[in-house]
């Protein structure tokens, strides 16, 4: 069985003992690829540094909206010129955040859009960000769209089922990552169960939201997306083993254009 985890941040300090063992038991759990996100331009440069390093490992960078209002005038320069690595393919993480009052809404969106520009012009899937803000996001998809094709990730999913649907007829990939596992949400698996097979992936966002039975326990780490994995097959259907190889193909095709 192998999976693949479509969104960790293997640069947090949460990983800076440990990453060794921490993809060691990815590994052993089957994850054989993992997409890291940069959040800022020295988190996005560290983990590009960890895809030169470790055989598995790829990159996407960008600037998350809670922190481009840290960003200096020239980090965005600095941000576009790491897409001509070979380890990076994918933009982001971006996207917006209303749940959090760091940065003016102004800036994230200014942000969002250079991202999806970006993502379109270079024809790269893109890691969207949404938290609150369910109809400010889509609202930005719809414009991105009228200007052509986008790939991209709704990642760590949350949002309602007409959002999932309406993102689903723009083209976009549904990510589901420990949440869908709590006791909680009949609703978010209801949803995961709708997604259509070739559109859907699973994530830790490691070090964040770990699953059911680890749930509050931190670090997340990559080895346990087999949870949230488990409990999405579970919802749909099919067995572990069916909904790895699907998801597997999914990101590769997305990330790498390869099944």
């Amino acid at each position: 069985m192998e999976l693949f985890d479509t969104h960790a941040h293997l640069d947090s300090d949460d990983f800076a003992d440990t990453l060794g063992d921490v993809l060691v038991r990815a590994r052993e759990a089957g994850v054989r690829t993992i997409l890291s996100l940069g959040t800022t331009l020295a988190s996005s440069l560290a983990n590009v540094r960890l895809a030169e390093l470790h055989d598995g490992v790829y990159a996407a960078v960008g600037l998350h909206p809670n922190y481009c209002a840290q960003a200096a005038a020239s980090d965005w320069d600095a941000i576009v010129a790491l897409y001509d690595h070979p380890r990076v393919v994918a933009v982001g993480e971006t996207g917006l955040d209303r749940y959090w009052d760091f940065v003016a809404f102004d800036v994230q969106q200014d942000y969002f859009d250079r991202h999806l520009r970006l993502a379109q012009a270079r024809d790269l899937p893109i890691a969207i960000h949404m938290r609150d803000c369910e109809s400010d996001v889509v609202s930005m998809l719809r414009d991105a769209v009228r200007r052509g094709p986008l790939r991209g990730i709704l990642h760590s999913f949350a949002a309602s089922e007409a959002t999932a649907l309406e993102c689903l007829d723009m083209g976009l990939h549904i990510s589901f990552a420990g949440m869908v596992t709590y006791k909680k949400s009949d609703e978010l698996r209801r949803i995961a169960a709708l997604v259509p097979v070739d559109r859907i992936l699973v994530e830790t966002d490691s070090p964040y939201l770990s699953p059911h039975p680890f749930r509050g326990q931190k670090p997340n780490e990559p080895a346990r997306v087999v949870h949230t994995a488990q409990c999405v097959a579970d919802a749909r259907g099919i067995s572990l083993e069916t909904f790895a190889r699907q998801t597997t193909e999914n990101a590769r095709y997305l990330l790498f254009k390869t099944r």
